[in-house]
């Protein structure tokens, strides 16, 4: 997400669906984007090895993509990025002042329209001002961690809430929380409730991961930005840190050793993740994250050495990878062609949208059209994976129309914030219902 500080603050499964076709997945970088127009159909192509659970998830998407290949569109997943750090600790956030309880804007659909999502998006990073990579209590995807670390509660609100999004919530106890869905935070001592959705499968969970540089001390959403980081002041240091054996390398697998801590607990517990790492890396030189506006070279290195850590030295097989470029206006956001990896490392393909609104759409078309087409060559089902808006509003109530995407995910208190500067990016009560009510729309009553 771009660093708008009025959004900022402060700081299961479908059925598995038979195999429509089974295309080689491609070879190469951005020339490997040219070819069939249905979409690989089965998982195990990129990875032999891929869970069931993930199989499923992935052969639902890749069916609702090519029913919209084949001119007749089946549906769009509605999804709901929750900032947990965000909700916990700043009580500036969000549409009222307070904290929340997590996963406050996951259950804030359901108070609006009577339904949830179909898809929650949480984060693991960027902490929120604390020191190190900390954890609340201690559990066996963090026992390599502090324990009870201030203001790292939310890391295990994060992997509770995966779990019962996939298998209901609340659920029996299995050493991830009570039964009940409370527990206590042992840093602060409060009662920490997560969300009830029903008690049964509720639908699918992704992780993004806005990670402090590495080797940064202090973990927060300051650390992501290129800015703040060594590379704004040596032009060696990305280079350091995707270069085995180097200091800086040995800091990045330290911070992708606790994502893949993370992500292993929600594997042996049968949740398949849509991992979303490194996003938005098509900004302009000097702007957004500090993995962006690099050489693309050596970004797609920094992806592949990522891929290779979580799936073959970690054996993480319970994930989906979605590359998320920004949208390409021109100005923040270049065309990102160049930093795409290569189908060996990607199922998914996404934007993050903030260059246009419905209001006034990007390019003179329909909205988000200029990125939907952009994006059909990549040969993978195609989502909207950050956006302030739902899709279907009274500016564009017709969004799914013409440009049916798989996923749609409204960034956090986006949902409902009324007290942003600017009116362009509310979603009122009736977009909401408009969205959630659509027979276009794939809510978690209609997923599962």
């Amino acid at each position: 997400m771009r660093d708008r500080a009025g959004l900022l603050g402060a700081a299961a499964g479908a059925a598995l669906l038979a195999p429509l076709a089974v295309w080689a997945w491609p070879e190469g970088d951005a020339g490997d984007r040219d070819g069939p127009a249905l979409v690989p159909t089965d998982l195990r192509e990129r990875d032999p090895e891929a869970t069931a659970a993930a199989r499923r998830v992935y052969a639902r998407l890749a069916a609702l993509e090519n029913d919209a290949r084949r001119g007749r569109p089946s549906g769009t997943v509605i999804g709901q990025h929750v900032e947990l750090h965000n909700e916990r600790y700043n009580p500036e956030y969000g549409d009222y002042r307070g904290v929340k309880q997590p996963g406050y804007y996951y259950r804030k659909a359901r108070d609006i329209t009577g339904r949830l999502p179909a898809f929650i998006e949480l984060d693991l990073g960027p902490g929120y001002g604390a020191s190190g990579w900390g954890v609340g209590e201690s559990r066996s995807y963090s026992r390599s961690w502090p324990g009870c670390g201030r203001y790292w509660g939310y890391t295990d609100d994060a992997v509770d809430l995966a779990v019962g999004v996939w298998a209901g919530l609340p659920r029996a106890a299995d050493g991830s929380y009570r039964p009940t869905g409370v527990h206590t935070d042992c840093s602060a001592g409060t009662e920490v409730r997560l969300p009830e959705n029903g008690g049964a499968p509720a639908g699918m969970v992704g992780f993004s991961f806005h990670q402090p540089y590495p080797g940064s001390t202090v973990k927060s959403f300051a650390r992501t930005l290129h800015r703040n980081s060594p590379g704004a002041r040596d032009s060696g240091w990305f280079g350091r840190v995707i270069t085995p054996g180097s200091t800086e390398h040995e800091a990045l697998l330290h911070d992708l050793s606790f994502l893949a801590d993370h992500l292993g607990y929600l594997a042996g517990r049968g949740v398949p993740v849509l991992l979303r790492p490194y996003h938005e890396m098509n900004t302009a030189p000097g702007k957004g994250f500090w993995w962006a506006g690099q050489d693309p070279a050596a970004f797609r290195g920094l992806w592949r050495l990522t891929y290779d850590y979580l799936v073959h030295r970690r054996g993480l097989h319970n994930l989906l990878f979605v590359w998320a470029p920004n949208s390409w206006d021109g100005s923040y956001g270049r065309e990102p062609g160049l930093y795409y990896p290569g189908g060996r490392y990607v199922d998914v393909v996404g934007v993050d949208d903030y260059s246009d609104t419905p209001a006034r759409p990007f390019g003179g078309g329909a909205w988000t059209e200029v990125w939907y087409r952009g994006l059909e060559g990549y040969r993978r089902p195609r989502i909207v994976s950050e956006s302030f808006h739902v899709p279907l509003n009274a500016a564009q109530p017709r969004t799914l129309t013409r440009t049916p995407w798989v996923l749609w995910t409204v960034w956090g208190q986006a949902l409902s914030y009324e007290n942003v500067s600017e009116p362009r990016h509310r979603n009122t009560a009736d977009d909401v219902k408009r969205t959630y009510y659509s027979s276009r729309v794939i809510t978690s009553q209609a997923f599962t």
